[in-house]
């Protein structure tokens, strides 16, 4: 949880997996996961894993907010990271996409101009995966149409329509669901996302990897060639798609319990981190919520693809996975809102009309969510900062949060001054955080110079 976070500097605060328990994870991501040698490589072959699967799951929402709008499952994600800093392991990821896209083609290429971009999605029938390691290839390429391009990745993030008008005709993207993973250095993040105000910035799940890795002498002596691991994994993950493909669309949701639990979790440990970093992070504390809900949605696609009766498109008259599917209750069978129906051509129980995610997934997904939000909020220091380093120092938000839990209950003008020298930190910016502090309601003024904590 946020508020247990240790608040030491540097990297080991950020990981994903250590903080996991690997056992409740499906066992493609296992296995995924394995070809990993350090914990920064599991974390960005964890994101890389779940973004690229996320294409593969079609045919199945989830409905959030009041208006009960449609999401889908696609995750995009963006891995800053220094050079041979070991991100390049994201590709494990892309090796397993092509097994699928061998036959139903859902790749389009990060080094495309808008036109042909778009094009390809079109003819995709607005659905597919993106995946692009080198972070010059995507500067290069979009630097001219960065906000466009921007535009059109948010649009898709929310599936919302896409639309060109060019002199030979208008045509238009009604529902795009598009996968992205990018790997890339914080000049190159900066290129898609140019401050932290721009809307896409809630919407881009942002893995932060600092430092590189020590050499391995594995890369010199290994033997033999790649892998078969991605191929097997995608040959699963293959099964599951066409099985999704097979039937129309089919509603995943959370429990009432677990809706709950996500609302609670929001409020009451994301909080502070809001207050303290100020309104613009608001957006992407309450996306989170999607975000969840998404990687729990994949979660638990990834682990029915391990039982195949969970998705066959062959009536039964009992279809009972085993007890830790992602599509199943405590009591090890399949959960409808509508379980008394039956198929009128021959009598037999139809389908499920809602799948619910079990809370193994819910648990996995929310502990993601937690981190992710943390790597978000170290790249939101560093646009806010304006920083030139590849991958800048993790420090920022840390900083924040140790004055002001530094500072007394009630404190003056001075004691700001005093705690901004011993932290190290410029008096003005300390002063500029406490006006963030007292907008964002954690403190109050009740004098000239003089200040409380909220309670």
């Amino acid at each position: 949880m946020i508020k247990d976070l240790n608040l030491m500097e540097g990297q080991e605060d950020l990981r994903i997996v250590e903080h996991l328990n690997m056992q409740k994870l499906p066992e493609s991501v296992q296995q995924m996961l394995s070809l990993a040698s350090t914990p920064e490589e599991q974390d960005i072959l964890l994101m890389a894993t779940l973004a690229a699967a996320s294409a593969c799951v079609p045919n199945l929402y989830f409905t959030y907010g009041s208006t009960g709008k449609k999401y889908y499952a696609n995750l995009q994600c963006f891995i800053l990271a220094a050079a041979a800093s070991g991100k390049g392991i994201a590709n494990q990821a892309l090796e397993m996409l092509r097994v699928i896209d061998e036959q139903y083609p859902m790749l389009i290429a990060g080094d495309s101009t808008l036109p042909a971009w778009y094009k390809a999605l079109e003819e995709q029938g607005g659905c597919g995966y993106m995946h692009e390691s080198e972070g010059s290839v995507i500067t290069d390429i979009w630097r001219t149409a960065a906000a466009n391009y921007n535009t059109a990745l948010r649009k898709a993030a929310e599936h919302e329509a896409i639309s060109r008008n060019r002199v030979k005709g208008a045509s238009e993207i009604k529902n795009p669901r598009l996968s992205m993973l990018l790997t890339g250095t914080f000049g190159q993040y900066k290129v898609l996302v140019p401050s932290v105000e721009n809307g896409y910035f809630s919407r881009l799940l942002t893995v932060v990897i600092r430092g590189t890795n020590p050499f391995d002498k594995r890369y010199v002596c290994s033997k033999g060639g790649q892998s078969a691991i991605p191929t097997i994994v995608g040959q699963r993950l293959l099964r599951t798609y066409e099985r999704l493909m097979s039937g129309g669309e089919r509603e995943w949701s959370l429990t009432d319990a677990q809706k709950e639990r996500l609302g609670e979790h929001l409020e009451t440990e994301y909080g502070t981190l809001i207050g303290l970093l100020g309104d613009n992070f608001h957006s992407a504390v309450v996306r989170m919520a999607v975000q969840i809900e998404r990687i729990a949605m994949v979660l638990s696609a990834l682990r029915a693809g391990e039982e195949l009766s969970v998705f066959s498109d062959q009536y039964s008259d009992e279809l009972k996975p085993e007890s830790d599917s992602g599509l199943t209750d405590e009591k090890s069978r399949i959960v409808s809102g509508k379980t008394d129906e039956t198929d009128g051509d021959n009598n037999r129980p139809s389908l499920v009309d809602t799948i619910y995610c079990s809370d193994q997934d819910y648990e996995v997904a929310e502990m993601i969510g937690n981190k992710m939000l943390m790597h978000m909020a170290a790249a939101y220091r560093m646009i806010d900062g304006d920083a030139q380093e590849c991958v800048p120092e993790i420090k920022p938000i840390d900083q924040r949060k140790v004055v002001f839990e530094q500072l007394k209950a009630e404190y003056n003008h001075g004691d700001l001054a005093e705690e901004a020298k011993r932290q190290g930190i410029s008096k003005r910016t300390v002063e500029r955080w406490n006006l963030i502090w007292i907008e964002n309601g954690l403190v109050e003024k009740t004098n000239h110079g003089q200040y409380r904590k909220v309670a």
